[in-house]
């Protein structure tokens, strides 16, 4: 069975619906009618009404980013792409192409970050980039001769009804 996924929380919205408490604490109206007005719990109401009789209507305002900060700030996250963009041997790797591996060194070498494989898979998204396979194609393919084969040779050994 699948957990269901919770939506994003609309920090907005909600500091919106504390500033309208806050109104409401102002015209007089007690933690109470926060609680069935908004629906919400006492101790909520309670929290709202206490940073709003210290603070004014600056207490009920938004404390901001939810979460951990991210190790690589969006200056960096640019600054990686532009180095993603001089390709793997610039970074001293023998061939040119990107693993996971060699992005998270790079991140490394670079930024003093150490990232999983599955944090730098997440980060590579976020920048733009997916995932990519060179076209298994021998270098000593001959375009000329397999037009060749399919115009002259194909037909001969093309087996058709009846025939």
């Amino acid at each position: 069975m699948l957990t269901p996924v919770r939506p994003r929380r609309d920090f907005v919205a909600l500091e919106a619906r504390r500033l309208d408490a806050g109104k409401l604490f102002q015209q007089g109206h007690p933690p109470a009618t926060i609680v069935h007005h908004f629906q919400v719990s006492w101790q909520t109401a309670s929290r709202w009404y206490d940073a709003w009789r210290r603070r004014g209507p600056a207490g009920l305002r938004g404390a901001g980013r939810a979460g951990r900060k991210p190790r690589l700030d969006a200056r960096a996250r640019r600054e990686l792409a532009a180095a993603l963009l001089k390709g793997p041997q610039a970074w001293g790797f023998a061939t040119h192409l990107w693993t996971l591996e060699r992005v998270a060194t790079v991140i490394a070498r670079r930024f003093h970050v150490r990232y999983s494989l599955a944090q730098t898979w997440r980060l590579l998204g976020k920048l733009g980039w997916s995932r990519q396979r060179p076209a298994r194609r021998a270098q000593e393919r001959d375009e000329a001769a397999i037009a060749r084969w399919v115009r002259v040779r194909w037909p001969q050994v093309k087996k058709t009804p009846g025939g």
